[in-house]
């Protein structure tokens, strides 16, 4: 009579996997820079030097002291920016820890 409570399994979600939805047109290409795996030197070297530290073109444009026109960062326009930036950041890694390599001028 004590077990009328039927357990369930809890559902888990993984925030490393996220589900393919019809509308993701992009799925394909995140799946694959988030799979890319860092094993060559010079491709990691590439992408650190490619790939810029700073979201850039963040500016406001200023007339007699007043703002006039404030351009947001582009890279929040970018939908696969956190890829990106996950590869470059898999890519210092690897320069780093793997090759022995002092990443500070990427940095």
């Amino acid at each position: 009579m004590l077990n009328l409570i039927r357990r369930t399994p809890q559902t888990t979600f993984n925030l490393m996997k996220p589900e393919m939805t019809w509308f993701d047109g992009l799925y394909p290409i995140r799946q694959w820079l988030n799979n890319l795996e860092m094993n060559n030197v010079a491709l990691a070297h590439f992408i650190c030097r490619t790939i810029p530290t700073q979201c850039p073109f963040e500016r406001d444009i200023s007339l007699f002291g007043r703002t006039i026109l404030s351009i947001p960062p582009l890279c929040k326009l970018n939908p696969l920016y956190e890829e990106v930036i996950g590869l470059r950041f898999r890519a210092l890694c690897y320069l780093a820890d793997d090759c022995g390599e002092d990443v500070g001028c990427y940095c």
